[in-house]
């Protein structure tokens, strides 16, 4: 499992120019989901996107968890992740999870963020969708379940 977080000012995003799911401050996050996936790899990047310390404290150190500010996740089914580009100039998706696997650990992994006692918004799982975000710092990070 791969998830792109940036943490952000706001965020919000739409599906055929209508807005399904927006957040104020706290992240957006890519989730890309591979057929190797399991239980386990969701529940270690829910995990460490509940607790990692990205936003500042006051003397201007990253210490503080979005939990800590009470912020809100924007998180968004991202197959493209797991594209190959290694060969020729068309990327491959065979490493991404089929459709009915995938979303199953996507919803998965937003009820574990949940449980964390954070408010998630959603986008629509695998439709067309237009994300827009004010990327505050810029402050992004990739977590990958398989480097641990």
């Amino acid at each position: 499992m791969r998830v792109v977080l940036q943490r952000v000012k706001e965020g919000q995003v739409s599906v055929d120019a209508e807005v399904v799911g927006k957040i104020k401050q706290g992240y957006v996050l890519l989730v890309g989901i591979t057929h190797e996936d399991t239980e386990e790899d969701v529940t270690y990047i829910a995990n460490k996107v509940a607790n990692l310390r990205l936003f500042e404290d006051d003397d201007g150190k990253m210490n503080i968890s979005v939990r800590d500010i009470e912020g809100e996740i924007l998180s968004i089914s991202q197959f493209t992740l797991f594209a190959d580009t290694r060969k020729g100039r068309r990327p491959s998706f065979t490493k991404a999870a089929k459709p009915a696997y995938a979303k199953e650990l996507y919803e998965q992994f937003n009820e574990r963020l949940r449980e964390y006692g954070l408010h998630v918004e959603t986008g629509s799982f695998g439709a067309m969708m237009d994300v827009s975000l004010i990327n505050d710092g810029p402050v992004t990070i990739q977590i990958d379940s398989k480097d641990k």
